[in-house]
């Protein structure tokens, strides 16, 4: 039950920083390997410091609501038993952690209590908190959290979701996260069929500084894709973003014109798009599962972005997705700043999700 010793010994708080450079403890080899934070520079310290408070701040509403009620169950319950089982059952699925990975977890638990005959809850909850995540990096193939940059020519990113979930945001924040890391920019405004999008898309490009391609209202935004990616080609962009129509209302022209579009951005640049990110509002909880496997027969994704993290209790959902997608999360928002898109960084989520500013645990 090295988990939370793991996170703490990662992200230790300013008074045991100051403990470890006055006599430095070793760190129980049994446990997952640590790396030496006293070996960073003092830039890496300040970047992992300020990584650690966006998450915490971020997950504040998941780590009350989650493990708030994980703890509310050792003062009711002192010995296991099946209603304490059904209550732990009821947190994980508000958590939005999922049905079938919900009683997944849940069975996993009983077998290990009754094989270790352990009867206090407190063991339990960190066995449960343990086993929830430690399949997470096991399942689907690709943990990369940054855009994966082809070594020639311009880098295709096609963006996809439902209307409000994000997207224009997103799309605004990566823009100005790769614009800082020096990267020539071109967005293709490729919801045509709706004007607001553009409208909110070209707005965000001018306060960002970076070129944006448009067409007219319901045109056809293959057709803009082609002269997005041929332009990104000619002029020697690095990173192209496409932004596309998120209405589910008819399943099948949402495939077709994904299809389509996918088809003629791979005639102008071979592979493209090399990266396809869905963006879900996290406060959609289940349903943006389901939006995500929607999305998924409609084209291949490489990636999930979660917004509005920190508006939402139900911090499972990114266990869900991975769950029963097998797709990594990417990048996670944590608040409304330029800033507060972070790529997803398990331990800090973990951090943020399980420990937080709860200053009991540090």
């Amino acid at each position: 039950m090295g988990l939370f010793n793991y996170l703490k010994n990662k992200f230790p708080s300013n008074s045991e920083k100051d403990s470890k450079n006055k006599g430095k403890k070793e760190v129980n080899s049994s446990e997952k390997n640590v790396g030496d934070n006293s070996k960073l520079s003092l830039d890496d310290e300040e970047k992992i410091r300020k990584n650690k408070e966006a998450y915490v701040r971020g997950l504040q509403k998941s780590n009350r609501g989650f493990m708030n009620k994980l703890k509310s169950l050792t003062s009711v319950f002192h010995v296991v038993n099946d209603e304490y089982f059904e209550d732990l059952e009821e947190i994980l699925i508000e958590a939005d952690v999922g049905i079938n990975l919900t009683l997944e977890l849940i069975d996993k638990a009983k077998l290990v209590a009754k094989r270790d005959n352990i009867k206090d809850p407190k063991k339990i909850n960190e066995l449960l908190v343990e086993t929830m995540f430690e399949g997470y990096e096991s399942v689907g193939n690709n943990i990369k959290a940054d855009v994966r940059f082809v070594a020639e020519g311009p880098t295709v990113l096609l963006i996809v979701g439902v209307n409000g979930a994000g997207k224009t945001t997103t799309i605004a924040k990566l823009s100005k996260k790769y614009k800082d890391e020096g990267k020539k920019i071109l967005l293709v405004a490729g919801d045509t069929f709706r004007a607001g999008a553009v409208e909110q898309l070209k707005v965000w490009a001018d306060r960002i500084h970076v070129d944006i391609l448009t067409g007219k209202p319901d045109s056809d935004p293959s057709s803009l894709c082609y002269d997005g990616l041929t332009k990104a080609k000619n002029d020697k962009y690095d990173l192209v973003i496409v932004d596309t129509a998120g209405r589910l209302q008819n399943k099948s022209n949402l495939m077709a014109e994904l299809a389509k579009m996918r088809r003629v951005m791979s005639k102008v640049i071979p592979n493209a798009p090399h990266e396809t990110y869905l963006i879900v509002d996290a406060n959609t909880g289940q349903n943006g599962v389901n939006q995500a496997k929607v999305f998924k027969e409609a084209t291949p994704l490489t990636g999930i972005v979660i917004t509005k993290m920190d508006g939402t209790s139900k911090g499972g959902i990114i266990l869900a997705i991975r769950d029963q997608l097998g797709i990594p999360v990417r990048f996670i928002g944590l608040g409304e700043a330029m800033d507060d898109l972070k790529e997803f960084d398990l331990d800090s989520y973990l951090y943020g999700l399980l420990i937080g500013d709860n200053k009991d645990d540090e």
